[in-house]
């Protein structure tokens, strides 16, 4: 077994823990019945006086960790801290006796005690507990943060979670806000008649959502499943066995990119409710939203990242065609034809792929581009093209829309609703563009659900459905501007000494060894086969020293980076340049890199060009990459430079 390393602190500690133990004391100790915590003994006694106090004699036991300590002779002071907050100790030699004042004087900040005695105010007003029983329980063995300072690595803050609840006061909030928030969606779910139900993790079929999933296998029935990116088909199941109105709480899996409002891992819940439809869920979303906020924050007034928002019924309500019509002036009601619509896009610098093959693509990239970001207040946008909502009832005055909506809250979506699809004839119908979507490289189009058509030919009554994230939802109500700051443990990254990390160095080593056709960790294409490269001729034209001298080329640290909504081929990173403000910048790599594989690394950019709009996001600068043809294919790998270079290092 590897020696471990210890600072002096640490070795402190651990003598310490060992004077315990000569003591007759178990440094880890054992169960502690509190009779109370310092959130109720402020609430219930604060406003009360020291004679006051002196006279009700309260006998109270708490336990907590030591958060501040100072001693003063034969006697001294201390705060400890639990799930409510912070309450100061008052410890006298001459009351709690030697042996106990000794282990008092032995214990250090983090370490967690038990304490028993009275309720007390010190002669400067402060509330606190006089010691009569001073109890050891546990041994920090590791020191805590500085005070002031706390964790103010953010990604050692979600990677050590655990510290950043102890020296967090907000952290800890979020961490107790969340359940509430969820407490009370289920209140008013259930409120509403709804049966909270539980559906399968694993599925055969993709479906239920655009998105890629997570593929793992089954070895008892030797078959692949798809760790679900929806919960949908299997509760519309539920309709059509009767349930009437259902919802399930439950965590989805995307195979993609992480950035501010996205984790691969996240919460959402759904509801279907028979013979409701599109605008039955417009009024259950908008009671939920003023049900929740009073519940919790007792006001349905907030402020989300220094914008106002109201979140009290009724909400904004428009359809996307007239959105965009009020941003562009054009009305896609009238846009008849895929060239008309194509030409609008190419007149509006918006990139149509080869996916985006229908009208109603396009007035997606338009909304997109033009819409999305705009909105503030809670808005329903409705009426989506069929071409985007294979799961959606068309809508009976113009069958070229559905009955489908997102509520759009400063900038974001929060929810996603339907008047569902019951019929099984224009289901099958749909799965089945789907497919050939798929046949065009759209790796999130929906696989063809036999069953669920089979379903639906049993007979679905009318039913509207909702989707609404649980995590943006906590984000919005409690004022945070990332994903992972409402995630107890988001995901990161392997670093350091963690068994996880050493699996994976060993595995890429073992890899890199044995294996011609595995390439770097981060690269998706196979080893370079050097007979068979070409490149690109050398420029035979030369530039003068004083033009290439003003590119600003700097190493740049990848922060966050998440596929391009929309784009296959656009990867948008935000960039650690060395100044206090981050830079995106959009690069066409997708098909040679995964976003969530490229967080940490160390690259090259140039960072003095003009920004450029592309899918509707300023691109402020271009990552540098090597670019090769090898057997008539293009390969590309990035500059990926040493981690000890740091931000905004220029390169010569």
């Amino acid at each position: 077994m590897a020696q471990q390393k210890l600072t002096e602190q640490e070795r402190v500690r651990r003598q310490k823990m060992q004077d315990l133990k000569d003591m007759g004391i178990d440094p880890f100790g054992s169960a502690y019945k509190r009779t109370t915590t310092s959130g109720k003994i402020i609430a219930q006694y604060e406003n009360k006086t020291k004679e006051e106090l002196q006279e009700l004699d309260v006998h109270v036991k708490i336990a907590g960790r030591i958060m501040t300590k100072r001693r003063q002779g034969k006697a001294g002071f201390m705060h400890i801290q639990d799930i409510d907050g912070q309450i100061q100790i008052y410890v006298r030699k001459d009351v709690v006796g030697e042996e106990q004042y000794e282990i008092f004087k032995k214990n250090d900040l983090g370490d967690i005690v038990g304490i028993e005695g009275t309720i007390m105010k010190t002669d400067h007003g402060q509330l606190s507990v006089r010691a009569q029983v001073y109890t050891h329980l546990s041994k920090a063995l590791r020191p805590l943060p500085e005070k002031y300072h706390g964790l103010t690595d953010v990604e050692e803050r979600f990677r050590r979670r655990y510290v950043d609840l102890i020296m967090n006061p907000e952290a800890k909030h979020i961490a107790i806000t969340r359940p509430k928030i969820i407490r009370a969606v289920q209140e008013y779910l259930d409120g509403q008649g709804l049966m909270e139900v539980e559906t399968p993790v694993l599925q055969p079929i993709l479906g239920g959502a655009a998105a890629r999933p997570f593929v793992t296998h089954h070895n008892t029935l030797n078959m692949p499943f798809y760790l679900r990116i929806a919960t949908e088909l299997p509760l519309k199941r539920l309709i059509v066995g009767g349930l009437e109105g259902v919802y399930e709480i439950g965590r989805l899996f995307r195979n993609e990119g992480m950035d501010a409002t996205h984790n691969p891992e996240f919460t959402t819940v759904e509801a279907y409710v028979a013979y409701s439809d599109l605008h039955g869920m417009m009024d259950l979303i908008e009671g939920l939203f003023d049900h929740v906020a009073n519940k919790v924050l007792g006001t349905t007034d907030i402020t989300y990242q220094g914008q106002e928002i109201s979140l009290k019924a009724p909400f904004k309500r428009i359809t996307m065609c007239d959105a965009i019509k009020e941003k562009t002036g054009i009305d896609f009601k009238q846009v008849t034809s895929y060239e008309e619509a194509c030409q609008l896009a190419k007149e509006h610098d918006i990139e149509v792929e080869k996916i985006h093959n229908s009208i109603g693509h396009i007035i997606q990239l338009f909304f997109d581009k033009y819409v999305e970001e705009t909105i503030v207040q809670p808005t329903f946008v409705y009426e989506y093209p069929i071409e985007i909502s294979p799961l959606a009832k068309k809508n009976s005055e113009d069958p070229r829309f559905t009955d489908r909506y997102e509520l759009f809250i400063c900038g974001h979506e929060y929810a996603n609703a339907f008047s569902e699809l019951n019929d099984p004839i224009d289901q099958r119908e749909r799965f089945e563009k789907q497919l050939e979507l798929r046949d065009l490289g759209d790796e999130e189009a929906n696989e063809m659900d036999v069953d669920y058509v089979e379903a639906l030919e049993y007979g679905m009554p009318p039913t509207g459905g909702v989707g609404l994230g649980i995590d943006r939802f906590v984000m919005l109500l409690t004022d945070q501007r990332t994903i992972r700051e409402v995630l107890l443990f988001p995901h990161m990254k392997l670093t350091g000494e963690s068994k996880g990390a050493k699996l994976e160095k060993k595995s890429q080593e073992t890899m890199s060894s044995t294996s011609a056709d595995v390439k770097s960790t981060v690269n998706k294409k196979p080893t370079i086969d050097y007979s068979k490269v070409e490149i690109e001729p050398l420029f035979k034209d030369f530039v003068d020293f004083e033009t290439f001298s003003k590119s600003d080329f700097r190493a740049v640290k990848v922060k966050e980076c998440r596929a391009v909504p929309k784009s296959k081929k656009l990867l948008e990173f935000i960039l650690d340049d060395g100044t206090e403000e981050d830079r995106t910048i959009l690069s066409g790599i997708h098909d040679y890199y995964e976003p969530e594989e490229l967080v940490g690394k160390t690259l090259v950019a140039i960072t003095n060009l003009p920004p450029r709009k592309m899918m509707g996001i300023d691109s402020c600068g271009m990552i540098i990459s090597a670019v090769h043809n090898e057997a008539g294919e293009e390969r590309l790998n990035l500059l990926v430079l040493d981690d000890a270079i740091p931000a905004g290092a220029k390169l010569y």
